[in-house]
């Protein structure tokens, strides 16, 4: 197939190639900007909140969304890397090189520099800009973080996944402020939380403020003090009643931020958003770098087929919902297509900013249909192209290709078949062929894969380095060290 060819190729070439002044555009800004409050959860599953039935209790989380809008089909990338590149510059992940994969510990490559930012684009509309939690779009040079991204301010892990008690990963710690590095006791989630609230509490308000909140629960390692545990009595198999002990203690955080907003007078005219970065962790494979060999995996992705690291909706339809007093009407339930990429073009248009910059953007402006229930103008998501894999939803038809063996063809009608159960493609060649064309033709305009360069490069010098020979001395031993 032509699109196998395309893949190859791109991955052949990705392995040899390796708070200052407002702007113009601020100045043209409404007088009262809102401020932005932006929640993301960690591999939290579509079903593990309690709007969506579960049985684990979200009652914070659960109040924004019933005083807001439900964000139905809003959906992210598979995996965690690529859906926070996606949040921070609009565009698709084949687009920056960041499709495969998510950054591994040694990886030493993160998210260009050239590429324009969220925080960096709120920046230039007159916001203070502060991140709280975790980063993940690189770590192993300073350049990549996030006071060097756009962020006024930063507190938390630069990395994936971390120790949420020592703040370590692989025995060394991952905990700074403002690009130091701070050794602190506690819960990592209740730290994000005193955190956020304490920026809040001491909010000046010369300034519109955009806090990006990013939290690593309920991500693996499956850690939660006893006292969150215990608020799940009815929950008792030990993994999923530490999973659920992490989302009780992130739900109890959010509560604490929303009401730090209204104490301080700022609820009014804050948007708040909360979603997840991909779907629960249903395989071990994406179940990041702790072992969970042991372990019944505790996330739910309800009624929706499989979980994180798949195309399918399990692994990229998540929990979302925006609210903001006055502007979303509460109780608004919305099914209208709405992919992370629109983050991006929405917040700063909401935020009275400019979206001229010399890359193009994939994502689409959702703020008519957040504040005027318009319906959404998005028809086509891409949740994928890579070189092993694509998977594109048009006009309610979706196509998951993937090309290694076993390579395999699917097609669902997702308005009539959300599960995904039925496969359609025998019966509708012509509608596989159209799309399969649409993938082949981003994957032709696709960036190299920099996990897979990354990876390649890494393994150089292990594969063709000294000569190990009998009666010789052997081979130079390498290591990376990519944690600062």
């Amino acid at each position: 197939m032509k699109l196998r060819r395309t893949f190859s190729l791109l991955a052949s070439v990705g392995l040899l190639f390796g708070a200052g002044l407002v702007s113009d555009a601020a100045a043209k800004t409404p007088a009262k900007q809102p401020n932005i409050v932006y929640i993301i959860a960690d591999d939290q599953g579509w079903a593990d909140v309690g709007y969506h039935g579960s049985d684990i209790k979200t009652p914070n989380i659960d109040a924004l969304a019933n005083g807001g809008m439900r964000l139905e089909q809003f959906h992210a990338q598979p995996l965690c890397t690529q859906t926070r590149s996606a949040l921070m510059t609009g565009r698709y992940p084949y687009r920056t090189g960041m499709q495969s994969a998510v950054i591994p510990s040694n990886g030493d490559y993160g998210l260009d520099t050239d590429e324009r930012t969220l925080p960096q684009a709120l920046k230039d509309a007159g916001y203070y800009t502060a991140m709280v939690g975790k980063w993940h779009i690189g770590h192993a040079n300073e350049k990549y973080w996030p006071r060097q991204r756009g962020f006024d301010y930063h507190y938390g892990a630069v990395l994936g996944e971390i120790d949420y008690f020592t703040h370590s990963a692989h025995g060394k710690t991952d905990w700074y402020r403002n690009n130091e590095l701070v050794h602190e006791d506690g819960y990592a989630t209740d730290l994000f939380g005193d955190d956020a609230v304490r920026l809040i509490r001491e909010y000046d308000g010369k300034k519109p403020m955009f806090l990006y909140l990013a939290f690593t629960a309920p991500h693996s390692p499956f850690q939660a003090p006893e006292h969150y545990q215990a608020r799940n009595p009815q929950i008792t198999e030990p993994t999923r009643r530490a999973y659920a002990g992490m989302v009780t203690a992130l739900d109890d955080q959010v509560g604490r931020v929303v009401a730090e907003l209204k104490k301080r007078g700022m609820l009014e005219n804050t948007l708040i958003v909360y979603q997840s970065d991909n779907g629960g962790v249903r395989s071990s494979k994406f179940a990041g770098e702790a072992d969970v060999s042991k372990l019944v995996l505790p996330a739910s992705n309800g009624p929706y087929r499989d979980g994180k690291g798949t195309l399918y909706e399990g692994g990229t339809r998540v929990i979302a919902l925006a609210n903001w007093k006055g502007h979303i009407k509460p109780g608004t339930v919305n099914n209208g297509q709405m992919h992370v990429v629109d983050v991006y073009p929405t917040l700063i248009k909401l935020a009275g900013g400019s979206l001229e910059q010399p890359k193009p953007i994939d994502g689409m402006d959702m703020g008519p249909m957040l504040t005027k229930g318009v319906p959404s103008p998005r028809t086509t998501t891409i949740y994928s192209v890579e070189p092993q894999q694509a998977a594109v939803l048009k006009d309610g038809w979706k196509l998951v290709w993937r090309t290694t063996l076993p390579s395999s063809v699917e097609l669902f009608e997702l308005g009539k078949d959300p599960y995904e159960k039925n496969n359609l493609a025998a019966a509708n060649p012509a509608k596989v062929a159209e799309l399969q064309q649409l993938l082949e033709a981003e994957a032709k305009a696709a960036a190299p894969s920099k996990f897979i360069t990354n990876a390649f490069g890494a393994m150089m010098p292990i594969l063709f380095g000294a000569t190990n020979l009998p009666g010789q001395e052997g081979a130079e031993e390498h290591s990376i060290d990519a944690i600062p």
